[in-house]
């Protein structure tokens, strides 16, 4: 009998996978449980709307990240900052303070956990931090911090 799993089986299959098991496993073990469903033609076009709907989402967010990171592309933010006399800043630039001003110069929302800084900026001057918007897709961010 095939059926279609509703959940994680143990050395059956995962969550949605069309495996073929025996009638009285399918009708004594798995459905009587909520593991599965027998695999009519129901239960197969939900699968597979499911599924089409998994992929127009991803490939929604994959435009998004790309348009982003377009509009990321000679895109210049500028911080100020105050600085001691060795030209040390007061405070220190995080990557909340250069999201916060990409918003407000630009008007580019990013989350500021995406932006990778290897450490807070703590002196003036020109620097470039990436973006990783989507998995395989990152921008690149300049920052300039001067007084």
């Amino acid at each position: 009998m095939k059926v279609i799993l509703l959940k994680d089986v143990k050395s059956q299959g995962k969550k949605d996978d069309l495996i073929n098991v025996s009638d009285g496993y399918a009708r004594n073990f798995l459905i009587p449980r909520g593991l599965a469903v027998e695999a009519d033609a129901k239960a197969l076009n939900d699968i597979k709307n499911r599924e089409a709907a998994k992929k127009h989402k991803i490939d929604l967010e994959v435009a998004a990240a790309n348009e982003t990171k377009s509009r990321l592309e000679g895109v210049v933010v500028k911080i100020r900052g105050k600085a001691g006399a060795d030209g040390k800043l007061f405070g220190s630039v995080t990557s909340a303070d250069v999201a916060d001003e990409l918003a407000r110069q630009h008007g580019i929302e990013v989350d500021r956990k995406k932006i990778v800084m290897d450490a807070p900026v703590k002196q003036f001057g020109t620097y470039q931090f990436n973006v990783k918007l989507y998995p395989e897709i990152t921008g690149v961010i300049n920052v300039v911090v001067a007084d």
